[in-house]
């Protein structure tokens, strides 16, 4: 099979054995396509001719193209993935594109809320009407959850115990996991699936638990606008998005002395490796607690040590 079709399979793989998106599918084709199509204008048409001067060669006519750092990175991953896919499946004996690794990154620290502008966003939605029942639980499970908007949007009523405080949510590769909710999200749920959802409903029954104004079940692009629209009325000086009250409940629970695994296991991290980043956002946090609390933090340079 020539190298476009062996990328297909892989695609092929992705979207059945991890259930891939199409937006993460349409990048590894892309990518990979595009290392695929330098392969061919240096006359290579078989994977047993990629070497690691080859790829090398591919990286830096990456860096003089003017990619960034985080783009290069990307790609090297994606053909990692490629290669192991390859290998496992016995096409290659070894995963020739492991002998390149990806250029270091500056690491960035998530944004997050304080626990003050998560309040001041619960305030914002007219907890009177069925629209504002609903957009309050939304807050309420997303932040008090942690759960990723795809899993948020993918709920029905039945994965909601409302009595053991528990969501169950499928997140990525198809794996089903629980989500706490505490009394707060419990009472804001109950409001809306008994004053809020009955309203909303249209004429077709749907077992979808959030839904939009015509009845139908709510987008994640929905989502992400109520969130946009909330955090202006709410006056948040950064775009609140769902992703950044994922980022609020870990970075809370990790200053409220949460063992770090257990935020792991609540979040759905395959690998521990991605959850430690917020400790180093709780790191920072404190530090800057210390520079501004404590009244020998800021003193200018340090003392001249004393002589005895």
């Amino acid at each position: 099979m020539d190298m476009d079709g062996l990328l297909q399979r892989f695609l092929d793989d992705l979207r059945a054995s991890q259930n891939a998106s199409p937006h993460t599918l349409r990048n590894y084709r892309n990518d990979i396509g595009q290392f695929l199509s330098y392969c061919d204008g240096r006359g290579v048409h078989s994977l047993e001719r990629i070497d690691r001067t080859l790829l090398r060669e591919y990286l830096a006519q990456l860096d003089d193209a003017g990619y960034v750092r985080d783009s290069i990175a990307r790609r090297v991953a994606e053909l990692h993935s490629f290669g192991d896919f390859l290998a496992r499946d016995e096409v290659l004996s070894r995963n020739v594109f492991r002998a390149i690794g990806a250029p270091r990154t500056a690491q960035r620290l998530p944004d997050y809320l304080t626990v003050d502008e998560v309040g001041a966003l619960l305030t914002v939605p007219d907890t009177s009407t069925p629209l504002g029942m609903r957009n309050a639980a939304i807050v309420e499970v997303l932040y008090g959850a942690g759960l990723r908007v795809s899993e948020l949007v993918g709920m029905d009523v039945s994965d909601v115990d409302l009595a053991a405080g528990e969501v169950r949510v499928l997140g990525k590769g198809n794996k089903e996991r629980i989500g706490l909710l505490g009394r707060p999200a419990v009472r804001s749920v109950r409001d809306y699936l008994e004053a809020g959802r009955p309203e909303l409903i249209g004429r077709k029954p749907t077992r979808a638990l959030w839904l939009n104004h015509r009845g139908g079940r709510l987008s994640a692009r929905g989502v992400a606008l109520v969130l946009s629209q909330l955090g202006e009325q709410a006056g948040i000086g950064v775009p609140v998005h769902p992703h950044i009250l994922r980022h609020s409940f870990a970075t809370h629970l990790l200053d409220g002395g949460a063992d770090l695994r257990v935020v792991q296991e609540l979040l759905g991290h395959e690998n521990l490796m991605t959850t430690q980043i917020y400790t180093h956002v709780s790191q920072a946090r404190a530090r800057d607690i210390y520079l501004r609390a404590h009244p020998r933090a800021d003193s200018g340079t340090p003392d001249e040590p004393s002589h005895v």
